[in-house]
């Protein structure tokens, strides 16, 4: 019995490509939030680190280390808007709650980015040399992490709940006992553990509403 399987994970070819929303079964937005979602979370923690020590040494590096995290994350988080306009427009449909439940994910994190962009800019121009934490940037990069973990929250709901951009379902042939790996578009023929049960999987079929809707 084979215990691993990589390659169809890993694997691009026979994938659906999307442009900016990524491939079928690889959407681009999801792993792009994680930088921005841990670097928010990284330098609130290592703000708040540097404002309890203000007294120590050690402040100002944890002040400067949140400084340049909350950099880094929020031009990553340049890529991670643009997906997820991306997939807002060619995904969801108005009227529907995941359409709902995407405005509220997406206007949770524009509020988290001009936070973070408020506190970058307080930190170049006003606070850059400080020995530890001030307490505005602090107060700014707090409140950016709180809505940070709202906001990821939400956008989990998409994903788990609801199934945004997930290409197939529980019946998939990869759940049925077979030594054989499936690759994406592959229409594989599979079954129980005596195969005498075939079932076919398309792993580039579109979320798109028009194709959805010219599908009916």
């Amino acid at each position: 019995m084979r215990h691993f399987s990589f390659r169809p994970a890993l694997t691009l070819r026979g994938r659906q490509f999307k442009g900016l929303r990524g491939f079928a079964g690889k959407p681009l937005h999801p792993p792009l939030t994680d930088i921005p979602v841990g670097a928010y979370i990284l330098a609130a923690a290592f703000d708040l680190i540097s404002a309890v020590g203000h007294n120590e040494a050690w402040a100002r590096d944890f002040y400067r280390a949140a400084s340049f995290t909350l950099i880094g994350g929020a031009a990553v988080s340049v890529l991670a808007a643009l997906t997820g306009l991306w997939d807002w427009r060619r995904s969801t449909e108005p009227g529907t709650q995941a359409r709902r439940t995407v405005n509220a994910h997406a206007w949770t994190m524009v509020t988290v980015t001009v936070l973070i962009l408020t506190g970058i800019a307080v930190r170049v121009l006003a606070f850059w040399d400080e020995p530890s934490t001030p307490g505005l940037a602090l107060a700014l990069t707090l409140a950016a992490a709180a809505l940070t973990v709202l906001g990821g929250i939400i956008g989990g709901s998409i994903a788990f709940d609801y199934g945004f951009n997930v290409e197939t379902a529980g019946d998939h042939p990869v759940w049925h006992r077979s030594e054989v790996d499936v690759f994406p578009g592959h229409q594989a023929a599979t079954g129980g553990e005596d195969a005498g049960e075939t079932g076919a999987v398309d792993l580039t079929r579109s979320e798109d509403p028009e194709a959805t809707e010219t599908r009916r």
